[in-house]
Parts: structure tokens; C-alpha cells; sequence
């Protein structure tokens, strides 16, 4: 009479069992179906995903896709001066203004002391260079930080915006861009990049500039205060050709 070997068919079905669970698949809520890589949002309790995102499914453990925002660059040349401005962005481009010069790999333009730019392919006036896009590489660093209730945002951002180095033109536009998307959040957990975030977006100027600034902010909302180290920041003197970049992204 055939007896099963016991501790076989024990193996093949534990095996079984881990080969089903290692490759069963997640849902993720992502803007493009195309070439998958992060995701945007997660289902809620429902299953349903936001609009404007569809449902997709992987066996791959996906991050949360890092959206830069309106990071904009501001050239204070000493004169009238040609600048080559060059962008080499890990992600991809969603919006710029004026318009990404693909060969160029960024822009064209007349920089002039008072922050005016003229971009060389249209012709145009611009205050700023604007760009923004979608990165897989994570920028965040919450290390260190501060803890700010999101009533008390535009006070915090009017203080240490101008101890980092932001002049009032500066960081009045960054506030106003920022304040009403963190205002209402209980708590938001605000970190300034550095490292991270230039390896992410590496920006080179030609000619080059005597002094360059670059403010990346990430911040996540939080429901209750936590404890977090303080970040200090280094002394920025502006001199001569002076570049300063702000943008920053929500980290989900």
C-alpha cells in the first residue's frame, strides 16, 4: 500500500504557501500607468483611490513618489549678463517656465542685477526660472527639525526663511506659496535639504556664480507633536554673481 511521505507533501505545501505569499501583489494608486516605479497615493479603507490616479497592482514594494514644487531659481548677476543655466534632474520634468531647453538641458537667458531675465529662446521677460517635477529618490532627511503647529506656519517661515539667507522678495513668495497648503495641518514636520536634495537636482551656472543658495523645505503632516533635534543652518553671505533656489515638496 502507498504511504505519503509525510514531511514531502509538509515541504511542498509550506513552499507553496511562501512562494504565494511573496509574490502577492499590492494595490497603489498612481497618476500614469506607464512605467510604474513609485506611487502616488495608497487605497483608502474602501479600496478606492483619489481622482484623477488609477488602481494598479505589484509585487514590488513601491515607495511614495517625491514631487519637488515650484522650486524657482532667481540670478542676481552684478551687470548685464549671458547665464547658462543647467538642470540634470533624477526624475522627470513636469512643468518648467519659461519652457526646459532639452538640448541645452536647462536655459538661455539675460540675467540682470534687479532678478529680470530675459530667455534667450522666446524673447520674454521672466522673474524666475520655475521648475518642478516627479523624483523616486526620496528627499527627506527629518533627522533633524522642528515641529510647528500649522496655525503658527507663516510666523516660523517668516522667521527662519531670512536666518537661512531668503531676502523679503524671496521668502514672501515662498510663504505664500507654502502657508495655505500647511496652515491646516495640526502639526507639520518641516526639515531644510541639503545633500540629498542637490543630488537629486543637480544645478550648474555658467558663468559661476561667486555665492549660491538653494532652499529645499520637505514637511509631513503629523496629528500630534514628537520630539525632534533642532537643525541649524550655516551663514550665507551673498557677493558678487549671487544664485538662490527655493522649492519643497510634502513628504506623504
Amino acid at each position: 500500500m502507498y504511504r505519503p511521505n509525510i514531511f514531502a507533501v509538509l515541504a511542498i505545501t509550506i513552499s507553496s504557501v511562501f512562494l504565494w505569499s511573496c509574490s502577492k501583489s499590492k494595490d497603489f494608486c498612481v497618476s500614469s500607468t506607464s512605467n510604474v516605479s513609485c506611487y502616488d497615493y495608497l487605497p483608502d479603507s474602501s479600496g478606492s483611490c483619489p481622482a484623477g490616479t488609477k488602481k494598479v497592482s505589484s509585487s514590488a514594494d513601491l515607495s511614495p513618489c517625491i514631487y519637488p514644487a515650484k522650486p524657482v531659481i532667481y540670478l542676481y548677476p552684478e551687470k548685464e549678463t549671458d547665464v547658462l543655466v543647467k538642470l540634470d534632474f533624477q526624475g522627470n520634468l513636469t512643468a518648467t517656465y519659461p519652457e526646459f531647453d532639452p538640448i541645452l538641458g536647462g536655459w538661455n537667458v539675460v540675467a540682470y542685477p534687479d532678478g529680470r531675465i530675459i530667455n534667450r529662446a522666446d524673447k520674454m521677460e521672466y522673474s524666475y526660472i520655475f521648475w518642478e517635477g516627479k523624483s523616486v529618490t526620496p528627499i527627506n532627511n527629518f533627522s533633524s527639525g522642528f515641529v510647528v503647529p500649522g496655525a503658527e506656519t507663516r510666523s516660523f517661515l517668516q522667521r527662519v526663511l531670512p536666518e537661512i539667507g531668503l531676502t523679503p522678495r524671496e521668502y514672501n513668495e515662498f510663504i505664500v506659496y507654502w502657508y495655505p497648503l500647511m496652515k491646516n495641518n495640526p502639526y507639520n514636520l518641516i526639515h531644510f535639504e541639503g545633500e540629498l536634495y542637490e543630488q537629486t537636482a543637480r544645478l550648474s551656472v555658467t558663468p559661476t556664480p561667486d555665492s549660491m543658495l538653494r532652499v529645499f523645505m520637505t514637511y509631513r503632516p503629523l496629528s500630534t507633536w514628537v520630539d525632534v533635534k533642532p537643525q541649524l543652518f550655516p551663514t550665507f553671505v551673498r557677493k558678487g554673481f549671487t544664485v538662490v533656489e527655493w522649492g519643497g515638496s510634502q513628504v506623504k
